[in-house]
């Protein structure tokens, strides 16, 4: 409660000066030359390297650690949550369980989407998550053992997540993926510079990177 009525406090201030209560206050760690918006951000831990964003109206609680690479990007009115690590109510069967989102260098997550940190989330670099209203779900109801259950989304390098598409726990993308809107990922891929999409998202053509620039590109944000 303490956090989220300070950052309230102080949404208002000039950046500079609001990075700096950030640091000294909640020991964040924040480039000199990263930026949040106007967004309330109640991760335990906050790292954010050399021209990361944070855009406006985002909302984080209850997460563990939110880790933004350099030039990383997570856009506006996202909501981004999960189950303490530290509440070990639920979960005690899950060793090792970070709850946490770790945006690799030049990637982007997008606006208006819903994340589920609670089994955590990886991005590799220059992947986008793209469009909107999308989901990551990392945690639901195991149905045989009668428990809530978690497991870990991971994404590769120079993936692409095209808009409404939903994410499950337990999910993996290789480097150069793309996936179609409207899918539904819900496992481990392991073929490279494949387009996948469905529901369930399966294989349905390879991909030849070498035809597409947004695979070669040295600068995550595209124009």
């Amino acid at each position: 409660m303490k956090k989220i009525i300070f950052q309230l406090f102080i949404i208002l201030l000039p950046w500079k000066l609001r990075r700096n209560l950030l640091r000294k206050f909640l020991k964040f760690k924040i480039h000199e030359e990263a930026s949040i918006g106007k967004s309330i951000i109640l991760a335990d831990n906050l790292e954010m390297a050399k021209k990361s964003v944070i855009g406006n109206l985002t909302f984080c609680k209850n997460i563990g650690s939110l880790v933004l690479g350099e030039r990383a990007r997570l856009g506006s009115l996202n909501y981004i949550t999960g189950f303490p690590q530290n509440d070990k109510s639920f979960f005690t069967h899950v060793s090792n369980r970070r709850c946490e989102l770790i945006i690799g260098n030049h990637s982007a997550i997008t606006s208006r989407h819903f994340i589920d940190c609670t089994g955590g989330i990886r991005f590799g670099d220059y992947t986008t998550f793209a469009g909107v209203n999308s989901q990551i779900l990392t945690h639901s109801i195991d149905l045989e053992k009668n428990i809530q259950d978690c497991k870990p989304v991971k994404f590769g390098s120079y993936c692409f997540i095209a808009t409404g598409v939903t994410v499950l726990g337990g999910s993996e993308l290789p480097n150069y993926s793309i996936v179609g809107a409207k899918s539904l990922l819900n496992k481990k891929h392991t073929k490279e510079s494949t387009l996948y999409g469905g529901v369930p998202a399966m294989a349905i053509k390879e991909v030849d990177k070498s035809k597409y620039k947004y695979f070669k590109r040295t600068l995550g944000f595209v124009k």
